[in-house]
């Protein structure tokens, strides 16, 4: 079930509310480069908070987790961030899990609005085991401090420490006294620019009913070759050992004279077929990036030659960066 309540930081001086999945948020604050900059300089902060929480407590729930999950977790260190899948039967990408373990609880953020199926599965799957599974979402705001930040994680704040910055689980009650002590704030434009720079793929974004994890990159990532049985591992191994993804994820630089952006699902051509040629592709997410200009993540078929110009939307040029080996 998707949550409509909206952030109180939407309440700050040039904040403008984000739409479709973000919704909720702000996408920005008057100022889209100036909060990439700020992020990109260690400085400022986002505001993640309509990302689901969740928490998973008692004795069984790392080696529970380790059962249903992609990612080796059974020994996961107290504080050490990870990144696990729940794939289908089939090894398609249903899930998406950014967690860490405090010690006594497993905190995990999530995509907006998944909270509801993914505590479904979960509780589906407890039989004998320990664990208690809570949607903790009305009571803990998922706040991004960005690599380099000097702030200070909160006192009692559970962080998720990672290259790409801190992920503060900060109780939802404190936002607004957050957000006064660790300004400036930036949108999740600007958070979305700077992910689509790093070629980090996204749940619901660079995902469709049948990606695999391979397609984006993930083994290794997500996905822990050496674990033992989960659900769809078949796929992951078969895949990994004797096949190739059909489709392959690429860093799109676009020509920066075209004023629109190409919206997700936007089709990728090769740019010598022409704009009604053959599609090889779609756009995943694109963003204006303050240095780079126009950016991009597509997905594209797997046999796409690594150096052919590509056509986005109506015709936009775009030269491809590789992200997933083809």
């Amino acid at each position: 079930m998707l949550r409509q309540s909206k952030s109180p930081l939407l309440s700050l001086p040039g904040a403008v509310p984000a739409e479709g999945p973000d919704e909720g948020v702000a996408a920005h604050y008057g100022d889209l480069f100036r909060e990439q900059r700020a992020l990109a300089g260690g400085t400022g902060f986002v505001d993640l908070s309509h990302r689901g929480v969740l928490t998973v407590t008692g004795p069984d729930r790392l080696s529970w987790l380790h059962l249903l999950v992609t990612q080796h977790v059974s020994e996961l260190p107290a504080g050490q961030a990870t990144e696990a899948l729940i794939l289908s039967p089939h090894g398609h990408i249903e899930h998406a899990l950014y967690l860490v373990d405090d010690g006594g609880t497993t905190w995990v953020h999530i995509e907006p609005g998944t909270q509801e199926a993914l505590i479904a599965y979960l509780e589906s799957m407890k039989f004998f085991y320990k664990v208690e599974v809570a949607d903790r979402t009305d009571d803990f705001a998922v706040v991004h401090l960005p690599a380099g930040s000097i702030a200070e994680t909160p006192e009692g704040v559970v962080a998720r420490e990672t290259p790409h910055g801190r992920d503060l689980f900060l109780p939802r009650a404190s936002l607004t006294d957050f957000a006064a002590a660790h300004g400036p704030a930036a949108g999740v434009l600007a958070y979305e620019a700077l992910r689509v720079e790093d070629h980090r793929p996204r749940l619901g974004l660079e995902t469709d009913h049948r990606t695999i994890p391979h397609e984006l990159g993930l083994i290794g990532v997500a996905v822990h070759l050496q674990k033992g049985c989960y659900r769809g591992q078949e796929t992951v191994a078969r895949v990994h050992n004797l096949g190739k993804p059909p489709r392959r994820l690429v860093f799109l630089h676009l020509d920066g004279s075209e004023v629109v952006l190409p919206a997700h699902g936007a089709p990728v051509r090769l740019a010598a077929d022409g704009p009604e040629g053959r599609q090889i592709g779609f756009v995943t997410t694109s963003a204006r990036h303050y240095e780079q200009g126009p950016i991009a993540l597509a997905l594209v078929k797997r046999n796409v030659p690594v150096d052919a110009p590509l056509l986005v939307g109506e015709g936009t040029a775009a030269a491809q960066e590789v992200v997933v080996e083809p």
